[in-house]
């Protein structure tokens, strides 16, 4: 939950044992699914979200969403070399009906493995990383999601999809989690939100930087300003990686988003 404007309901994929360049994947790090809910003025629900689906999942899912008027915005990867293989899928959806949108998301949910949301009642995970050393690199606070250290910057910009302006901090967020691997050292994946004019700039600063570029690509379709997203892959020092990753986040027009939840 984000607040009473928006409901949002995470999916991690623990049904799944993925494996990228030798490393477990943490369903938290890379591997689950989320759906949000906006209720508008006008009483109409847009619905947002990202499905993580294998590649024997994707036709049936495709299938259920497009059966039940659910939107595909995108159809990509988070990471490269992976096993199983996944891919993810962006969700839109809008109506006057909250009910007939889960209905519909539920129904894609229904031809994959993914476990039901759970709320969480245990307590944060005490993580082996030098979480004030990342906070320092970044120059933001960020929280323990699970098995991960998850920092967040949001666009600075009022984004809108079609006519809607969408909540701060929604659609058009950069995030970055940190899985510990063990010696200090963490698997980075996360995804930066940019305009067409950072996009160059920021894959410049990550391949200095020596983090790897996995996908630049759309989440949306009708989003103003357009905005893009360059998916990221790296392993090593956590700090020092923090540090080459503060140095793209420093050409893009972000703020801190603190402790709030953030990803596409």
């Amino acid at each position: 939950m984000l607040g009473r404007q928006i409901y949002r309901t995470a999916f991690p994929r623990t049904d799944l044992h993925v494996v990228s360049h030798g490393v477990t994947v943490s369903p938290q790090l890379a591997i689950g699914s989320h759906v949000s809910f906006i209720r508008y003025a006008d009483n109409t629900i847009l619905t947002m979200g990202e499905l993580a689906v294998t590649e024997t999942e994707l036709n049936r899912v495709t299938g259920a969403l497009q059966s039940h008027g659910i939107e595909q915005t995108a159809i990509h990867n988070h990471l490269l070399a992976h096993t199983p293989r996944l891919v993810w899928i962006h969700t839109h959806g809008h109506g006057p009906d909250a009910l007939t949108l889960a209905r519909g998301l539920r129904a894609a949910f229904a031809c994959t493995g993914t476990p039901p949301a759970k709320s969480s009642t245990t307590p944060a995970e005490k993580l082996k990383l030098d979480t004030a050393g990342i906070d320092a690199a970044l120059g933001t606070a960020g929280t323990v999601y699970g098995s991960v250290y998850k920092s967040v910057f949001r666009r600075r910009e009022t984004i809108t999809d079609g006519s809607y302006i969408l909540p701060l901090g929604s659609g058009a967020t950069t995030a970055l989690s940190f899985q510990p691997v063990g010696g200090g050292c963490a698997a980075v994946s996360g995804d930066f939100a940019v305009l067409a004019g950072e996009a160059q700039d920021v894959l410049d600063a990550l391949q200095r930087g020596g983090i790897g570029i996995v996908e630049l690509h759309n989440h949306g379709l009708a989003d103003t300003p357009r905005m893009f997203f360059i998916h990221v892959w790296a392993v090593g020092n956590a700090v020092k990686l923090a540090r080459a990753l503060r140095r793209a986040v420093a050409v893009t027009n972000v703020a801190p988003a603190g402790g709030a939840e953030g990803g596409e």
